[in-house]
């Protein structure tokens, strides 16, 4: 889940990373930084924290040259440390490398284990890692080569920003599960970014989505040259529109806030419920709730106030701290809620804990009634492609029926928008990943494999 950007050839591109960066904190708020190149030396700062606490005028004296890439960190339980923040710098025999990477490698403990066999090593937990590791010890004559060379032995979802002190490399896996597109800046340069929002924010033109199994090269004055390094299997991550990117994103081609829209009008189809009112979970449950509430001809309502100073539950990395967060984060309107049959709408349930304090919240602010509708299907399976779901055993829904969950939270009722509505809502147009509803490890992993961290 975590943001990745690459600007290059721009006066102020280590400040561009910066902004890019800041528009795509959602995805990871654990650390964050950026490497820049001015042609000679690569620079790299990096802290752990959000993009605003960690850069100021300072660090963009150290950040010099007209190349950056950055990165925000997301990761699993347990990975706090600074030496796993990103961008990974390295040096080597062809010079100075530095790599960002959104996903996650499920053949990464093999790999680790056979570069250990043989003289490497590590300093953090990162599959990323891996990566340095592996253009390090290729025997080819250039990085492009090394990258290539590297690339083949990599199994599972990765899109990469790699930079030297020259050029610059994005790539994204075969099967385009994280996504990756191309923008044009104003002075000419390029940006390669995990989300189109930051495009906006640094008025950069979009050009296109780079292409599964794409390697995209920045070299001189050049426009980027492509190559296409395995032939597509396109399966992007639903997840992406069920949650993870921001709404005024354009993922592949398609509107994050319209695709959500789109999966509450058909959970209302499937799900429907008599009720007085449908409140959103915020933030990402607003799109969904609109579309339920319209489907069902019924009053809508932004009766939950979130605090917009406290982080995003789900990518918080301890439960503890999720729990706390919840009640720090969530706040009704009694005004609104008392006496009413409410429905309220989240984009998914994984372990039903938050679902459980915003029900209580809401009996206490004297709802009638509480149905909860998710407008995804049932989480059953742990994800190796970047979700924090390591195991079944935390995921609710693997071990635990719709009536069962919805007793255990305490909910009127509960149901989920169906696998065949949630493609029906995406579009037939292409297939996607589905791995956490379906259970098709399709690029490697399976639900009893370990977790990785990018």
């Amino acid at each position: 889940m975590c943001a990745i950007v690459g600007v290059y050839g721009s006066d102020e591109a280590s400040k561009i990373a910066y902004y890019a960066l800041f528009a795509m904190q959602h995805r990871g708020q654990e650390s964050s930084g950026i490497s820049s190149s001015d042609g000679v030396k690569i620079h790299t700062f990096k802290k752990r924290g959000l993009v605003t606490e960690i850069f100021n005028e300072d660090s963009f004296k150290i950040l010099k040259g007209k190349m950056a890439i950055g990165h925000n960190r997301y990761s699993t339980a347990g990975n706090d440390s600074i030496l796993d923040a990103q961008p990974v710098f390295a040096r080597y025999k062809l010079g100075e490398i530095s790599i960002a990477h959104n996903g996650n490698l499920v053949n990464k403990n093999e790999v680790r284990n056979e570069l250990i066999a043989n003289g490497a090593i590590f300093q953090s937990d990162m599959d990323t890692e891996n990566i340095v590791h592996l253009i390090a010890k290729s025997q080819k004559n250039s990085l492009e080569d090394r990258i290539k060379d590297t690339i083949n032995k990599l199994i599972g979802a990765y899109c990469l920003v790699i930079q030297s002190r020259k050029k610059m490399f994005a790539i994204r896996d075969r099967y385009g599960i994280r996504p990756m597109s191309l923008g044009r800046l104003k002075d000419g340069g390029y940006i390669v970014a995990s989300e189109t929002c930051a495009f906006d924010l640094v008025g950069a033109k979009f050009i296109r989505d780079i292409r599964p199994g794409e390697m995209l090269i920045f070299d001189g004055d050049k426009e980027p040259l492509s190559q296409q390094l395995f032939p597509s299997d396109y399966r992007p991550c639903a997840f992406e529109y069920i949650y993870f990117a921001r709404p005024d994103s354009i993922i592949d081609g398609k509107n994050v806030y319209e695709m959500r829209l789109k999966m509450g009008q058909r959970l209302a189809q499937e799900e429907p419920c008599e009720i007085d009112l449908v409140l959103p979970i915020p933030d990402s449950g607003i799109a969904a709730a609109l579309g339920y509430a319209r489907g069902l001809g019924v009053g809508f309502e932004m009766a939950i106030v979130r605090n917009h100073y406290i982080g995003r539950t789900f990518i918080e990395p301890t439960q503890e701290v999720r729990d706390l967060k919840v009640r720090l984060k969530l706040s009704p309107i009694q005004n609104l809620i008392k006496g009413k049959r409410i429905a309220i709408i989240d984009d998914s349930l994984v372990r039903g804990t938050t679902s459980k304090q915003i029900v209580k919240m809401l009996k206490d602010a004297g709802a009638a009634e509480v149905h909860m509708r998710i407008a995804a299907p049932e989480i059953k399976y742990p994800c190796r492609y970047g979700i924090d779901t390591p195991t079944k055993k935390e995921l609710i829904s693997a071990n635990k029926t719709p009536a069962q969950i919805s007793k255990k939270i305490g909910a009127t009722s509960l149901g989920f928008l169906s696998i065949e509505g949630l493609k029906e809502a995406l579009g037939n147009d292409r297939e996607y990943s589905l791995v956490s509803f379906d259970g098709n490890y399709f690029a490697g992993g399976s639900s009893e494999s370990p977790s990785c961290s990018s």
